[in-house]
């Protein structure tokens, strides 16, 4: 609509509502029309719409937003279901992967939702009559905004960028892609050898990369002969990240493989020999995620690219802050202390696997294979893990009404993958945990990752049913819920009976291993975050040369932050992870988590931890500094995480 017109329509409507509507009428008016296109109708069309559904009445306008706020916890709610279901053929494991269970795992119903918005003129009635919040606005005059006026601004801001459905169906059809890539990733490791013959481990033992590698990597510290093996599996990480993984290996229990020398052996030959890699998947995926992402770019103006989107709008966090976040963890005298201190526990020199070290945490003195067959004994299967969560809340100081009514309203399920949490996006529908569970019953590692995603769980139940506003749904962002989940996952032991109430120097050695995980980390999601700054200057690269970029960047970030502690050069080690490949930017919330849950867990430490999750909670998704403020008294910082690493290694004598 020409300027000229909108302003003579915006004259027309102030003599209709009253002058005391003039900024309301100019911004709702100016916010629709940038979003209005020629298919939407002319400027007859356009006008004649803006003057039926401007609302000045205060009443008119909060029955409207209510209703809104029903309608689309109705449209979001039920189309995540059904899309959970139509995956749920691919992401559980319950029996053989049809064909077509990838092409229902990829479709989306929500991609359409937003656009059947704008086709069905209802986001113009909330642009027409509701702010869209710049970032700067959510995170300075948000602090002092009503709960009204934050549930105002989510409304606005989920019909701000107008994306075509078929965009957002290629982003899915990527992500799920590399998800199925992912979930398939497994490593036989009774079938290993190293220099000496078989490597010595389980029969039938079979690890996803990465979770279940470096977690194996983390056991092996509590186990006889564990040294070698952890230098078998750092060399498979490697060759996994290369690419120089003979393809043959991956989940294929067939061939023996020797990875140090990359060769293999097949059944009833004495012969080692050469074999094809895998061709450049790992890098296709990631390239396929890369472009489907791009192709939202022009749709976001003042939002060009999915790195700033995801720091900017998802994170609600700018990148340089989240970096300088890191960046005072990752450069911290703390860190050198640190890895001093598990230098001289270890009796040796760092290796560039250590970033995984186990030593700060209890289970690392116990002999996993007895806590595997404990958790078996339990949870022979999905449903004997859904009935002790009750006795779970309970024991993480919930109260019985309490706990009872978070247990009904999760639901448990046996994963394909490594295992995730998926929360309900209505009120009336479960929280989903997933959780990986081997034949036999779940194993000690799939305890501790249900135990992390129960914490996600319990965040998702109170800030999805107890909230006052559908609206504001959730937490400011994962890297929040993230915080919940470290919680949990902390006193794994203790729920499973296997630990008391933690003493003194208990409590230190956690906050150690929690420093430890989230330097490790940190380096993780900057790599991630380079990589992503790599394909935007370089959009056409070839997946043989991404790969190549990649590897570097591991190197140049690992010289920089870790070579300094651990005395060694040149290590891609941490470009193992899956998220990278997958999940678009995902990595910098798992420190964020960190240094989130060291700032809550320093604030319930005299507290209850079960109430005060509640109530933060309850808090729901308001910009990060805001809810902070709010839940704990302070801004989101690495302050509590670097006091109480100090503190403890003052505790333990580091």
């Amino acid at each position: 609509m020409e300027e000229k017109a909108l302003l003579a329509l915006e004259q027309k409507l102030v003599e209709k509502h009253g002058a005391a509507q003039t900024e309301r009428i100019r911004r709702g008016l100016r916010q629709a029309a940038e979003r209005w296109r020629a298919g939407d109708g002319d400027g007859a069309a356009f006008a004649a719409f803006a003057e039926e559904h401007f609302l000045s009445d205060p009443a008119s306008l909060a029955d409207t937003a209510r209703h809104l706020e029903y309608a689309l916890e109705m449209l979001d709610g039920h189309s995540f279901e059904i899309e959970r279901e139509l995956s749920r053929f691919q992401e559980l494991d319950e029996g053989t992967l049809r064909p077509v269970d990838p092409l229902l795992g990829a479709y989306s119903m929500a991609a359409h939702i937003n656009e059947d918005l704008y086709g069905g003129k209802v986001a113009f009635v909330v642009l027409l009559n509701f702010p869209v919040a710049t970032l700067e606005q959510r995170l300075t005059e948000g602090k002092a905004w009503s709960r009204d006026e934050w549930a105002m601004a989510r409304l606005a801001g989920r019909v701000e960028h107008r994306l075509p459905a078929e965009v957002l169906k290629e982003i899915e059809r990527a992500s799920s892609a590399a998800d199925r890539y992912i979930d398939s990733y497994n490593i036989y490791m009774d079938r290993l050898a190293g220099p000496a013959g078989p490597a010595g481990f389980p029969a039938g033992k079979k690890l996803i990369s990465h979770w279940g590698l470096r977690d194996e990597i983390r056991a092996l510290y509590a186990q006889k002969g564990g040294l070698e093996r952890q230098r078998l599996i750092a060399r498979v990480m490697e060759r996994i990240t290369r690419q120089e993984i003979p393809a043959e290996v991956i989940d294929a229990a067939g061939l023996e493989w020797d990875p140090e020398r990359n060769l293999v052996r097949r059944p009833g030959s004495a012969a080692w020999e050469a074999a094809a890699r895998e061709p450049d998947t790992r890098y296709e995926r990631l390239l396929a995620v890369f472009r489907a992402n791009r192709r939202a770019d022009p749709y976001f103006p003042a939002l060009p690219t999915h790195i700033v989107r995801t720091f900017e709008r998802d994170r609600e966090i700018p990148e340089a802050r989240v970096r300088a976040l890191l960046e005072s963890v990752l450069l911290s005298e703390t860190a050198k202390r640190v890895g001093a201190l598990i230098r001289k526990r270890l009796g040796r020199p760092l290796e560039p696997f250590d970033v995984w070290y186990a030593g700060f945490r209890p289970q690392s003195q116990l002999d996993e294979t007895k806590l595997d067959r404990t958790v078996r004994e339990r949870y022979p299967a999905a449903p004997a893990f859904q009935q002790d969560i009750p006795r779970i809340l309970a024991k993480l100081g919930f109260a019985p009404e309490t706990a009872r009514f978070l247990a009904e309203r999760i639901a448990v399920d046996p994963a394909r993958g490594a295992g995730h949490a998926a929360g309900a996006k209505r009120r009336d529908d479960k929280a989903h945990l997933r959780t990986r569970i081997v034949p036999g019953g779940m194993d000690y590692k799939g305890f501790n990752i249900a135990i992390h995603e129960l914490g996600h769980n319990v965040e998702q139940v109170f800030s999805m049913s107890r909230v006052d506003h559908t609206l504001l749904e959730g937490v400011p962002n994962t890297g929040f819920t993230e915080a919940f989940a470290f919680l949990f996952q902390a006193r794994d032991l203790e729920l499973l009976g296997e630990a008391g109430k933690p003493s003194a120097e208990a409590e230190a050695l956690r906050a150690l291993d929690r420093f430890w995980s989230a330097y490790e980390i940190a380096g993780v999601a900057l790599i991630d975050t380079e990589i992503w700054h790599w394909l935007y200057d370089h959009p056409a690269p070839s997946a043989a040369e991404l790969r190549e970029a990649t590897v570097k960047i591991a190197r140049q970030i690992w010289d920089r932050y870790y070579a300094p502690v651990f005395g060694v050069k040149g290590q891609p080690l941490l470009a193992i992870y899956s998220h990278i490949i997958a999940y678009g930017l995902y990595t910098p919330d798992y420190p964020l988590g960190f240094l989130i849950s060291a700032q809550v867990e320093a604030f319930v430490r005299t507290r209850d931890l079960a109430t005060e999750m509640e109530r933060m909670c309850r808090l729901g998704r308001l910009a990060p500094d805001v809810w902070m403020q709010q839940a704990v008294g302070q801004d989101v910082s690495s302050a509590a995480l670097l006091q109480a690493t100090e503190a403890a290694l003052g505790r333990v004598g580091g």
